[in-house]
């Protein structure tokens, strides 16, 4: 094959660059990352809060639904890797190749999900059961939390480097949290609930909660909404495919930037190149697996389990994520006081390094699609836009926060059903730019493109339910 036409389209972008796929590391291990940052990223609304809140209220009857999610969205991700490995570019790029605006509509979806600050008023209150300070001070902590993230974020000279070395952190924290758990707390009748909360079983009932909180915590069961477009990021900064031929981001303060191109690069699908890509899919989707997937699912049944093994029926706790504070003072008298503080302490940490995550992936979004299209071409760099928005969440939380938003639970519904919205749109647009884009040796098909096919159905299903009872709500009915 001497010459090589690209495929990805070019009519509302420049064309990409043609260059060959970069060789594959021969295992996994030098590039595990990314699915780890996505996993503990997602550490926080739905494994520390949403699923655990469930199983305080109904018990693990739909612990089912966190693997049809989990499972559902190791899909979904795989195909937003398969766009960036194959390109270099990101999946909002390639939306936006498809219509100019697509990135603009995910951007701001995901500024709706994540401009209130649930997830940072929510490490805040875990503080204030240490402290003992009371929820009076809680909106004051989550302000220091954010200016303390904001500063991280934009000081640090390799942003993906310190997210991923906070991630590895929070994750070690957990996965500690969870070995003493096993051992100390989790009763028998929790392994049995695990077990009935694992089969999908017609007789059981419903469990009798909001339905947008069930929706959200489906959606929010690993990752969730724009989280899940942010793997194209991450990949890229850790140098996957042809994400290598892409510098990646730094502070405009205390990094080095690189010149940027203003698109991306495609490869011939010659047999060289196509062996490369085999072994590069491969080892990619093993990563995502073993951590994105496991992890996930791992933290979310063990945490859902100690939860149920603690304050499952005691009453009121309803509607609030004040189980936490109990759960503590639960472990504290029947394990031991220590065990209590480590719970806080080790969640209050976790759920801070998420929302450093959440902060990062929606900056990252926001910066990547107003740099790629509308401001291609300009001086200004990626880098300076990201380091713009990362203050504008951070002063936009501080102002909810005053104006006394400060909820949690409350504001990740809210966020988590905005989630499968975007989930529900992106998963078609996924299919539509993976057969259009991309040389047919490398095409979505088979059962991979079945199981988008199923997460717009699924994520469709449940965004049509949960308008229609919000209308009901609304205006009666």
């Amino acid at each position: 094959m001497t010459e090589f036409t690209p495929t990805v389209p070019s009519r509302v972008l420049p064309p990409v660059t043609v260059r060959d796929l970069p060789p594959p590391p021969r295992s996994a291990w030098p590039i595990i990352g990314p699915g780890l940052v996505g996993a503990g990223v997602g550490l926080a609304s739905g494994e520390f809060i949403l699923w655990p809140y469930i199983a305080s209220q109904v018990g693990l009857i739909f612990v089912w639904g966190a693997l049809i999610g989990i499972i559902t969205q190791w899909f979904i991700n795989m195909e937003i890797e398969r766009y960036t490995l194959a390109t270099g570019e990101t999946a909002l790029t390639g939306f936006s190749r498809l219509w100019r605006h697509w990135g603009l509509v995910f951007v701001l979806m995901t500024l709706c999900s994540n401009l209130w600050p649930g997830w940072v008023t929510t490490s805040a209150t875990m503080v204030t059961y240490l402290t003992g300070t009371g929820e009076g001070s809680v909106r004051w902590i989550a302000i220091g939390m954010l200016v303390v993230i904001a500063l991280g974020l934009t000081l640090a000279p390799v942003i993906y480097t310190v997210l991923e070395r906070v991630i590895f952190i929070k994750i070690a924290l957990v996965l500690t949290l969870i070995v003493v758990a096993i051992v100390f707390a989790i009763n028998a009748d929790a392994w049995a609930g695990l077990g009935r909360g694992l089969t999908v079983d017609a007789s059981l009932p419903v469990p009798p909660l909001e339905f947008a909180l069930l929706m959200g915590a489906i959606a929010y069961a690993g990752a969730g909404g724009g989280q899940n477009l942010c793997q194209s990021n991450w990949i890229r900064d850790k140098g996957f495919g042809m994400g290598l031929y892409v510098p990646r981001l730094v502070s405009p303060v205390t990094g080095q930037e690189e010149a940027a191109p203003s698109t991306g690069f495609q490869f011939a699908p010659t047999k060289e190149n196509l062996a490369r890509w085999r072994q590069w899919w491969r080892v990619a989707n093993i990563e995502q697996a073993s951590t994105f997937a496991l992890v996930s699912f791992v933290t979310i049944a063990l945490m859902s389990m100690l939860a149920y093994s603690t304050v499952f029926g005691r009453p009121g706790l309803e509607n609030s994520i004040d189980f936490l504070g109990v759960e503590g003072q639960v472990l504290q008298q029947t394990v031991a006081p220590w065990f209590g503080v480590l719970f806080w302490v080790i969640g209050a940490l976790a759920l801070f390094a998420s929302a450093m995550g959440i902060v990062d992936y929606t900056s990252r979004l926001v910066a990547d699609t107003i740099k790629t299209v509308y401001l291609r071409g300009k001086q200004v760099t990626e880098n300076r836009v990201y380091f713009a928005v990362v203050w504008a969440l951070a002063l936009t939380g501080i102002v909810i926060l005053l104006l006394g938003f400060d909820q949690p639970l409350v504001l990740l519904v809210l966020s988590a059903s905005f989630a499968a919205v975007m989930m529900f749109v992106y998963s078609i647009l996924l299919i539509w730019l993976n057969r259009k884009a991309l040389p047919a040796p490398i095409r979505i098909r088979s059962y991979r493109l079945g199981a988008m096919v199923w997460s717009i159905a699924f994520f469709g299903t449940l965004t049509v339910l949960t308008l229609i009872q919000q209308a009901q709500r609304i205006f009666g009915g």
